[in-house]
Parts: C-alpha cells; sequence; structure tokens
C-alpha cells in the first residue's frame, strides 16, 4: 500500500459523509463506508502512546489527550468493540489513559503486553499467563550492558514487569544512542529467547509471538467483526497494520490509520489515512460517533 501522496483520492469515489476525513485508498474508503454501514459489527482497535497519548520524554508522565475518554466514550456504544491495544502493561495503560469507571466505556478492553495481558472494564480486572523467565535474566545483565557499550547520559531503562525497554530520548543524540544500543541488545534478547521490539527512540526486549497483529487478529474473530479500524504510530503497530490486510484479503473490510508524526514515516506510507497526532486521532473518533448518530 502507497503514501497518502502518492493515492490521491479518486474523485470519482464520494466521500461517505461530508464531515469525515476521505482516505487515500480505495481499501480505506471501502473500510471507511463498512463501519458507517453496519456499526454494531465494527471494532475500533487504537494503540496509546502517540496515538491517543501524545509522546513525552518521560513515559510515567504520559496521558491520553484530554477528549479521548469523552471521544471514544461516545464512539463506543455504537460499534461493536473498541479496544486499546499497547505494548505497556494493560493495567499502567488504564490508570495513564483514565479509562476506568467511564460511563459508555463499560465494555472497553485493554490488550497490554502486545495483547499477554487483557484488562476488561465490565469486570476491572487483568488477566495474563506467568510472565517469560527470560526477562529476569535480561533485567539483571542490562546495567553490566549498558556501561559496557558506553550507552552514555541520558540512556535509562523502563521496568514494564513482563518486558524491559531502554529509552534514548534523553540522551545527547537519541538517535546515535538507539544505534549503538540495537545490535547489543538484540543479541542480549536472543540469548535469553526474548526479541527486540524498536520504536521511537526506545528498544524493548519482550517475549515472542506475541504482537499487536496477533492481538487484533484474535480479538477481531472473537467479536465476529466485520469491518475493523486499526490506528497507530510506530513500528510496533506495523503488525497490526499486516493483520487489517489479512482480514481485507479475507473479505472483513478495514481502515488503517496513521498518527502522523516526523519521526516514524512508515506507518505514513502503509496507512490509508493519516491523521495529525493524537489531536488528529480524537476528532477523526469524535467525527465517526457524530456521523453513527
Amino acid at each position: 500500500m502507497g503514501s497518502q501522496d502518492s493515492h490521491a483520492a479518486d474523485s470519482t469515489t464520494p466521500n461517505p459523509t461530508p464531515s469525515l476525513p476521505t482516505p487515500a485508498t480505495q481499501a480505506g474508503r471501502d473500510g471507511l463506508a463498512a463501519i458507517l454501514a453496519r456499526p454494531r459489527s465494527a471494532v475500533i482497535a487504537l494503540d496509546f502512546d502517540g496515538t491517543l497519548a501524545p509522546i513525552v520524554p518521560d513515559p510515567d508522565q504520559a496521558r491520553a489527550h484530554p477528549e479521548a475518554v469523552p471521544a471514544i466514550a461516545a464512539l463506543a456504544p455504537k460499534v461493536a468493540a473498541v479496544a486499546v491495544v499497547t505494548g505497556r502493561p494493560a493495567d499502567v495503560a488504564v490508570r495513564h489513559g483514565g479509562f476506568a469507571g467511564v460511563p459508555g466505556l463499560e465494555h472497553l478492553v485493554v490488550l497490554g503486553h502486545y495483547g499477554a495481558e487483557r484488562w476488561e472494564a465490565a469486570t476491572g480486572t487483568v488477566t495474563a499467563p506467568p510472565p517469560h523467565p527470560g526477562v529476569a535474566a535480561v533485567r539483571a545483565e542490562l546495567p553490566g550492558l549498558l556501561d559496557r557499550v558506553g550507552a552514555g547520559h541520558g540512556t535509562w531503562v523502563e521496568e514494564k514487569g513482563r518486558s524491559v525497554a531502554v529509552h534514548t530520548r534523553r540522551a545527547d543524540d537519541p538517535q546515535a544512542a538507539f544505534e549503538l544500543l540495537r545490535e547489543p541488545l538484540t543479541d542480549l534478547a536472543a540469548r535469553h529467547g526474548l526479541i527486540v521490539e524498536p520504536g521511537r527512540m526506545v528498544l524493548e526486549l519482550r517475549p515472542p509471538g506475541m504482537d499487536k497483529g496477533v492481538a487484533l487478529l484474535d480479538y477481531a474473530r472473537d467479536v465476529a467483526a466485520t469491518s475493523v479500524l486499526y490506528a497507530g504510530d510506530d513500528l510496533g503497530d506495523l503488525s497490526a497494520f499486516a493483520t487489517v490486510d489479512k482480514l481485507r484479503s479475507d473479505g472483513v473490510p478495514g481502515l488503517l490509520v496513521c498518527s502522523g508524526s516526523s519521526e516514524v514515516t512508515e506507518l505514513a506510507e502503509r496507512a490509508d489515512l493519516v491523521v495529525d497526532g493524537p489531536a488528529g486521532v480524537v476528532a477523526l473518533l469524535r467525527e465517526l460517533a457524530e456521523n453513527l448518530d
């Protein structure tokens, strides 16, 4: 799928509603039309950081855009399901998103740790399998490795329970620190049966077998979705984009939305629709809810 610039909207294909943006691809326009035609069997799936919440230097300070929860709460009762699909622990995403106890979000699901954890608003509980033993081994070795490779000031480790993330955004040269660490962290992860998930100035060491694409596919099948919207911003969202492509090939229309940034261009090149960061995602969700009245 090409970029939005290379897929100008076909002037012969009308926008499904004038207040909604027109996807740049025919597949995206078909996906949006399917959501509008049969919303009660549509799934809306959303990444958290960079999509619902602005990227900030300290992930502990990340919070959902102030209009995100109201927009989702307005949309959720009109569709089959809304799911937040994130690499964060599910309870952290719930807390930082402010999702618990919100009218309209009684059936919200948060798929944390790339789907390894599941929080359901209906019960307020998280279910998950036991943690991978390789995470503890990697955690123990990381300080020594960072010293040996000279990671430098500003590089820091985020403890995520079922994974460990090394951030370089605060380094003097974030991109150089990121490239310096990519190979040694990949080697460390492989020795302990883990993989490295690269992101926006972060390298996450986590167990294999689950990713946002697997989580989205399982969830869409669980709720028998007849259409899917997925919005993301980072490299970890590419697997979810691939799942939407697979669903399309199986006859389930889908809409791929990129929460645009200057740091990651791969998603914009694959997306049907590019919006301006979390504020653009919120505006899209709000407009979608209004058009389903």
